[in-house]
């Protein structure tokens, strides 16, 4: 296989990301007096700002009627603020009042996280709707803009600024939403995209899981945090799966509402938690980092087991 087509692999570079992340982590070599927490900060707001950017540019704004696509509409914001908000919020409840609070306030943020950008290009990959997917995604991400300070709000206002927060989503969504509008014109190859969206990825999980201090955590709530982010993923993603199925909803429809409820932006939930928390930020980040892991491994089973070609053929050949 050649190194463009490695780099193209989502799933290859989210799992050489995690690797050296966790190399670094283990090896205490993240070099974290030059790339100090306030720099981390705004390299991971500023790259995730130009990576929304470049992702919104590749989505029309037409076709977005919300009365003649209700139904698509209402799903989407279902599966991807809603539904995909319940495991996290409840684990950060149990958890509030113990010694760990303070680390339990990252899976506010990861509650609060729309679904990643990229469930529209996965979808097409997937043969998943891709038209479902594209729409769902405007409309999800415009909600988002109330959705997540209305979480964080809700959850920690009377403990963080609730004015960086609405700062913090104008800059990585709102923004980046407007911008984006400037570059539907350009023509950007879809292999050049993909190389560039996964060089991001890789950059912005190293910054987090590789900075993170997990020593701080007892093996227990990191187990926690990873139980919390396995039945956020691999749980609802599979019930969902199952549910469908038996009800007879097709694979496109399918494959986009995993993907909806189960795939989190974590970038957002990183400049998040970064750009709001503060000095308190390390110890909300472990939730987060413990959940990156855990994602990875989602998609790598996603896109192995779960949606893989041979299962793909044979059940669009039954649907035919």
């Amino acid at each position: 296989m050649s190194i463009k087509s490695l780099l193209k692999s989502s799933a290859f570079m989210m799992s050489l990301a995690l690797i050296i992340a966790l190399l670094t982590n283990m090896s205490g070599s993240f070099p974290s007096e030059t790339l100090d927490a306030s720099l981390r900060s705004n390299l991971t707001v500023a790259l995730l700002a130009v990576m929304m950017t470049i992702a919104f540019s590749r989505y029309s704004f037409r076709n977005l009627s919300p009365v003649a696509h209700s139904r698509s509409v209402l799903r989407a914001l279902l599966m991807g603020t809603v539904l995909s908000s319940l495991i996290p919020l409840a684990g950060y409840f149990l958890l509030r009042n113990t010694e760990f609070a303070n680390e339990a306030a990252g899976l506010i943020f990861i509650a609060a996280t729309p679904f990643a950008a990229s469930v529209a290009p996965l979808s097409y990959i997937l043969r998943g709707d891709m038209e479902h997917a594209a729409r769902g995604t405007i409309y999800v991400y415009i909600a988002s803009l109330v959705w997540i300070p209305f979480v964080v709000w809700i959850t920690l206002g009377e403990s963080i600024s609730m004015t960086q927060v609405i700062l913090a989503v104008i800059e990585v969504i709102a923004i980046p939403l407007a911008v984006s509008r400037l570059l539907t014109r350009f023509e950007f190859s879809r292999d050049a995209m993909a190389v560039f969206m996964n060089l991001c990825i890789f950059i912005l999980v190293w910054l987090s899981v590789g900075s993170t201090n997990f020593s701080t955590s007892t093996v227990w709530v990191l187990v926690a945090f990873a139980v919390i982010a396995g039945l956020r993923s691999f749980g609802l993603g599979s019930c969902i799966e199952v549910v469908e199925k038996r009800m007879g909803i097709q694979w496109g429809q399918r494959v986009t509402d995993i993907l909806m409820a189960s795939y989190k932006n974590k970038g957002i939930a990183i400049a998040m938690c970064m750009a709001t928390m503060g000095p308190l930020a390390a110890d909300a980040m472990v939730a987060i980092a413990t959940s990156i892991v855990i994602e990875i491994c989602w998609v790598i089973f996603m896109d192995s087991v779960l949606f893989s070609r041979r299962r793909m053929e044979r059940e669009l050949a039954a649907e035919a």
